[in-house]
């Protein structure tokens, strides 16, 4: 598929936030619990294996735009057999996870941020991947988007 101005504008938002993400202004620092300090970590910990892991089995499917590649293939398997998007999840769970470590207010609203953009990136690119692959839909209707779908992977079928 050819790629859009949307594409690159969906890009450029999340490589604008990821630069955000860099800044630590101190002046905007609160204190957590050590509790909620060491659950950042899990997350960061979790988030990393999981960008890593998708990142294996996507393979040469990989791209920073939403546009599937021509020669793309659905993967479904691994990580995408429960989640859509195990990228961005585990980009959010990175973010999430060092912004609680880190007690940073400021990279806790960038990570808002990211989610607000990963969500509407996901959706268009659905809307892409729905005339790429016949068989999206169904799987779109099995798997969550950003989180298994545990509802339906725990129902009968």
């Amino acid at each position: 598929m050819k790629l859009s101005n949307k594409d690159f504008i969906y890009v450029f938002i999340q490589f604008g936030l990821f630069i955000g993400y860099l800044w630590n202004p101190k002046f905007i620092a609160f204190k957590l619990p050590s509790i909620v300090i060491d659950l950042g970590l899990w997350l960061f910990i979790v988030g990393i294996c999981t960008l890593l892991l998708a990142l294996i089995q996507l393979r040469e499917n990989l791209s920073p735009f939403p546009t599937p590649k021509k020669d793309a293939k659905l993967i479904k398997t691994g990580l995408y057999k429960f989640i859509r998007h195990p990228i961005y999840t585990g980009i959010l769970l990175i973010a999430f996870g060092y912004a609680f470590y880190t007690h940073s207010i400021f990279k806790f609203f960038i990570t808002i941020g990211l989610y607000i953009l990963f969500y509407f990136k996901s959706k268009y690119e659905e809307k892409r991947l729905i005339n790429f692959f016949s068989e999206y839909i169904d799987y779109q209707n099995t798997t969550g988007r950003f989180s298994p779908n545990f509802y339906k992977l725990f129902s009968k079928k």
